[in-house]
C-alpha cells in the first residue's frame, strides 16, 4: 500500500493479475486495504481484459504433440 500512495498521481503503474478485479477485496483479506489500493488502481485506471483461450495452454499442447514436454 506504501508503494502504491508514493506513486499514486506521480508516476504510471502497470499492474497485471489473472484474477478479476472483483475477486480482489477476498484475495486481500483487509477490507480497508483492498478499498484503498482498489480506489488507487480502479480510479483514472485504464483496464484491458484479456479474453480467449490461456497462450500458455496452446503452447503446452503444442509441446505434448511434437514429443518436447
Amino acid at each position: 500500500l506504501e508503494i502504491f500512495e508514493e506513486r499514486y498521481g506521480n508516476a504510471s503503474t502497470l499492474i497485471t493479475s489473472q484474477l478479476p478485479i472483483s475477486t480482489w477485496h477476498d484475495v486481500i483479506g483487509e477490507p480497508t486495504f483492498a478499498d484503498a489500493i482498489l480506489d488507487r488502481f480502479v480510479h483514472n485506471a485504464y483496464r484491458i481484459e484479456l479474453e480467449g483461450q490461456s497462450f500458455r495452454k496452446t503452447h503446452a499442447n503444442m509441446g505434448d504433440e511434437t514429443g518436447q514436454n
